[in-house]
């Protein structure tokens, strides 16, 4: 490693120290600076783990979360104990379950109330990661539920078909509770999206991933005890699960197979593949679908971010594949092509066409620095406080945001309740993938890069509650890498 760098990561590590901050014995085995930002094959710098916990077994089917439709929602925030590992429980939270919670469907027009209801022993928000509401129903952590507490999300629904997620913004906690299990998919449709000939059988053609890695003590339990360096770089797992299981086996029809991937992830950068190298077309993005189909061999989902890819199975009845994380050298689960297809889909080269802003008209360039000092993590300067509001921004202007990584260690770069279009990395167009041209509301800013987008706020305002934008990396975020805004 260059003597520049080493000296960089030992000062951050060094701050942390100084201010006592983290704690625990373990941090994660990866260690890598390539797209997640350590120093060798993995991603991140960490920690060494429990080397007694669990083996886990691979006889699981992939666990499909339930589907809930309508308009009114009663979902219960609770403790739990699941089966990671076949034979032994672990402790967890769930959402009406026990890990996770199920999948919203919500349709775009409608009116709709998600009741939350908290039996945890400690508070919680539950913010609403994707959509597009009011600042009062954001669910971030000005609407916090105390124990026994109740809160409601009452909105109309209106925005474009896309995958979004529920989860944790609870106040310095928001990495413990999503560890824990405080998460869920929240899926909208819209006439478009019903019109396209793609796979929407959920469950069987259409298929949710919650991409998650974690770390377990010998017991079973989960360990989440992140040191100063894993605040510094993220608490990474050292085993990787999807829906809630390890290495499960999804048994798929030979025919075009949707899934919905979210990196739900406290920190972990995933670079997504299959094992035989096999091509897949991404179709959609965070908050809506992509223009055209591109056609990919690997995915990079940094925390918080989602993508929907079709994979083409027509004519592989009997074959066998996994779905792999390279940064990590990890399966995420196993696919065995194993029933004859029920219906026949075709992914149409045209899916959808956006709105686009024009930086031209822009009013104004925002300029948000990432960086860290004395064990905090802050936005130009600042960490976060929730009294404190950061910027004022006028509805339906265009402004272009400016977010610079000054650090030497990766983030991304979230915005509640709108999406944006990015302009491009370190100045260069051509550095905006083609897969990241439709609606993002969540970005990856590697070390010491820089990322312009614009943003367009619509529809609400309030002139004392206000949105929040801030790192998804979540031991970050807790740490201070948060800022507010208000649009009057």
């Amino acid at each position: 490693m260059q003597r520049r760098k080493f000296l960089e990561l030992s000062s951050i590590a060094s701050l942390f120290i100084l201010t006592g901050c983290g704690g625990g014995e373990n941090t994660p085995s990866n260690g890598s600076m390539g797209p997640r930002g350590g120093m060798g094959p993995g991603g991140g710098m960490g920690n060494t783990g429990d080397d007694n916990s669990p083996t886990p077994t691979s006889t699981k089917a992939l666990p499909i979360p339930q589907a809930l439709r309508g308009t009114q929602f009663n979902l219960q925030i609770q403790q739990a104990q699941h089966e990671f590992f076949d034979g032994l429980s672990t402790s967890t939270y769930g959402i009406n379950s026990t890990y996770l919670g199920p999948t919203l469907f919500l349709r775009n027009g409608s009116n709709v109330s998600i009741n939350y209801t908290n039996t945890l022993n400690e508070n919680v928000s539950i913010h609403g990661h994707g959509m597009h509401l009011p600042p009062s129903m954001d669910g971030s952590a000005h609407q916090e539920m105390s124990p026994g507490g109740s809160w409601s999300a009452q909105y109309t629904v209106n925005q474009k078909a896309c995958t979004n997620w529920y989860h944790s913004h609870t106040l310095h906690q928001t990495g413990s509770q999503t560890y824990k299990g405080i998460g869920g998919l929240i899926i909208i449709e819209d006439a478009q999206s019903d019109a396209l000939n793609l796979p929407k059988r959920y469950g069987e053609d259409d298929i949710p991933l919650v991409l998650q890695d974690r770390r377990f003590n010998s017991n079973a339990e989960m360990n989440y005890s992140p040191n100063m360096r894993a605040v510094a770089h993220g608490y990474i797992g050292d085993t990787f699960i999807v829906n809630g299981a390890i290495n499960p086996t999804f048994e798929a029809e030979a025919k075009e197979i949707r899934f919905r991937i979210l990196n739900g992830a406290n920190s972990t950068v995933y670079q997504l593949g299959f094992s035989d190298g096999r091509s897949f077309k991404q179709i959609a993005t965070d908050n809506s679908f992509l223009e055209a189909p591109v056609t990919m061999t690997t995915l990079r989902l940094s925390p918080g971010e989602r993508a929907e890819i079709i994979v083409d199975l027509s004519g592989a009845l009997g074959n066998t594949f996994e779905l792999r994380e390279f940064n990590n050298n990890k399966t995420f689960m196993n696919i065995n092509v194993s029933k004859a297809p029920k219906s026949t889909t075709s992914v149409p080269s045209r899916l959808t066409t956006l709105d686009k802003l024009n930086a031209s008209t822009s009013s104004r360039t925002r300029s948000f620095t990432l960086e860290g000092r004395m064990g905090t993590f802050m936005i130009n300067g600042k960490a976060m406080d929730i009294n404190r509001i950061d910027e004022n921004v006028s509805l339906n202007d265009v402004e272009i945001w400016e977010v610079y990584n000054s650090m030497p260690i990766d983030h991304n770069f979230h915005i509640h309740a709108t999406h944006f279009e990015i302009l491009d990395r370190n100045g260069d167009t051509s550095a905006v993938g083609a897969n990241e041209r439709g609606y993002k509301d969540t970005v990856f800013v590697p070390a010491r890069q820089r990322v312009r987008f614009l943003v367009k706020m619509t529809d609400y305002t309030d002139a004392t509650v206000p949105y929040m934008y801030h790192c998804h990396f979540l031991e970050h975020e807790d740490a201070g890498m948060m800022g507010q805004f208000l649009v009057t």
